[in-house]
């Protein structure tokens, strides 16, 4: 079973929660005790992925290190084609479909393409879009966020994913967001697509995953709370949340 079917799965059961991890903003051995601490809490998956400063040396450490301490799926999550690592056990080939810049609509994913092949990675084909405000996200992405006034354009870009074979769609706020993605545009997203539908940025408290979660995400990502907040407390309280929408 691919670790994409492995999560259809498990979402029949039970709404999803993923914890990124930055290979630029801790150690490999620290990412690895934070990874482990996320799968004590109940975490579904480990993504890895930032969108500065990460080498595939750091991506290879990374990947490693939280590979020996979780048994839960490493899914990377990357800027470039350079932010790759063998080691993982999927990777989210995602385009960044509202950036003004072709590079990262299609252009690291045909330079990463050859590799992937080689390595034999699974790769999970992913829309992803940058909402209002964005962030560092959207400011590496080159991209034009989705205003948080337009649930519409959102539905359009999903609509186009989903009609182009896409197997995701992930509406991101951008880490550290004042607020995450709102919940008017996750229902209207939702209610468009017949696949899975990914919701990050912003979501520091239980009630923020909850509402998150209520409004039809179906996985939840949250990565600045569990890099700021190492004792895993307020991760456990926000997995809780969504787990039990």
């Amino acid at each position: 079973m691919t670790v994409y079917e492995s999560l259809l799965e498990r979402r029949k059961r039970v709404r999803l929660h993923m914890t990124l991890l930055d290979p630029d903003k801790q150690t490999a051995e620290e990412a690895g005790r934070l990874a482990s601490g996320a799968a004590r809490s109940g975490s579904d998956a480990i993504m890895i992925g930032g969108s500065t400063g990460v080498t595939q040396e750091k991506a290879d450490a990374t990947v490693l290190a939280i590979k020996s301490a979780v048994s839960i799926p490493t899914i990377l999550f990357p800027a470039s084609a350079a932010n790759l690592s063998r080691h993982a056990d999927a990777l989210y080939f995602m385009s960044l479909l509202n950036s003004r810049d072709p590079r990262l609509i299609v252009g690291e994913q045909r330079r990463a393409a050859p590799l992937v092949k080689k390595w034999g990675l699974e790769t999970i084909p992913m829309a992803y879009l940058v909402i209002e405000p964005g962030m560092r996200a959207g400011e590496v992405g080159r991209a034009d966020p989705i205003l948080r006034s337009k649930p519409e354009e959102a539905v359009e870009y999903a609509l186009a994913a989903q009609m182009l074979g896409m197997r995701l769609v992930y509406l991101e706020a951008g880490s550290g967001a004042p607020e995450p993605v709102p919940s008017e545009m996750i229902r209207a997203v939702r209610a468009a697509i017949d696949i899975p539908l990914v919701v990050g940025g912003g979501i520091r408290t239980a009630e923020a995953a909850g509402a998150v979660a209520r409004a039809g995400a179906d996985v939840v990502v949250t990565g600045t709370v569990v890099e700021r907040e190492k004792d895993g407390e307020a991760l456990r309280r926000i997995i809780e949340a969504v787990k039990a929408v």
